[in-house]
């Protein structure tokens, strides 16, 4: 007698499309291989990048079919080979390389970290990549400390709301770029300067700062040099979109960087401490169903969300 494998549900896409390219599939759950866990996942992060993904617009999992998803939260079901950090029941997040959209999956156990206790798996499934991409920007890259003047484009969003946060725990002074109907919520998060982009040419209104961290492309790149000091330091989270070359950059006198957020269980650790005490608060804009990622992507796509969109799944 054959025993059945058992099953689990993943969100796929069989090709390049809009929203409605994602569809939900019965796969054989998945088995953690050596430094592995299996993780029920409880919640998914959706991120700008998954809807590049899912368009064609960024090749980075090659030709469908694949399964998007980088941020989850959820409870670990089995540890591969190896694997001591972690054991069945441990509640963890992390930023994992793919497939994050669906109930189940195995990733390297170094990607994950302890959940915080104080933290919903809605709450943690949003923070991996936010967090991570600031803090390899502002704490690995610039190094900023107390009085440093930081400006961050697109303060409201998933990852800028993230560093606004995380530049004002190590004391530095932040200023950000956003709409002005998002202005009192950068303000709850501890912000010194909001600056209205749709009235502000903030290239001429802002000043001296030390670190910019360019969240957008295109032409605020070329634009932010006008506001950092001699030696100041621009970030660039978009490396394909970047509006100018690291020459461009060194070549008036101020220094150049590109971040991607890496996986890290490492970093999350630190970054779970400021979770747990409100140092860092992510702020999750929609939540829904597992099943309703498409709606997800279409409100990702409208560039107006205001902090993180998540994804519950069945218990």
């Amino acid at each position: 007698m054959t025993t059945a494998h058992p099953r689990t549900h993943v969100m796929t896409q069989h090709r390049f499309g809009g929203p409605d390219v994602l569809v939900i599939e019965e796969r054989e759950r998945p088995v953690p291989g050596p430094g592995e866990v299996l993780l029920r996942v409880r919640a998914a992060g959706v991120n700008v990048v998954d809807r590049l993904v899912r368009s064609g617009m960024a090749r980075i999992y090659g030709d469908p079919p694949f399964t998007l998803g980088r941020d989850v939260s959820g409870v670990v079901e089995a540890a591969g080979e190896g694997v001591t950090s972690f054991r069945p029941g441990d509640e963890v997040f992390g930023k994992i390389p793919a497939g994050g959209y669906a109930e189940h999956v195995t990733a390297p156990a170094d990607h994950f970290a302890a959940k915080p206790t104080t933290l919903d798996h809605v709450h943690a499934a949003a923070a991996p990549t936010a967090t991570l991409t600031a803090w390899q920007a502002l704490v690995d890259l610039a190094h900023i400390a107390p009085g440093t003047r930081v400006l961050v484009h697109a303060a409201a969003g998933g990852v800028g709301h993230a560093a606004v946060q995380l530049a004002k725990a190590e004391g530095a002074y932040v200023i950000g770029t956003a709409r002005a109907d998002k202005h009192g919520f950068l303000y709850e998060l501890g912000i010194d300067e909001p600056v209205d982009y749709t009235t502000t040419d903030f290239s001429t209104a802002v000043h001296d700062v030390d670190v910019a961290l360019d969240l957008i492309g295109g032409d605020y790149g070329p634009r932010t040099l006008n506001t950092l000091r001699p030696g100041g330091l621009l970030i660039s989270a978009l490396p394909g979109s970047l509006g100018l070359s690291p020459e461009d950059v060194e070549g008036r006198g101020m220094r150049f960087a590109v971040v991607q957020a890496e996986p890290s269980g490492t970093r999350l650790q630190k970054i779970a401490s400021l979770l747990a005490n409100d140092r860092i608060r992510i702020h999750v804009d929609v939540v829904l169903p597992f099943a309703e990622a498409a709606k997800a992507h279409e409100l990702v796509e409208s560039g107006h969300t205001k902090g993180k969109l998540v994804l519950t799944l069945p218990e």
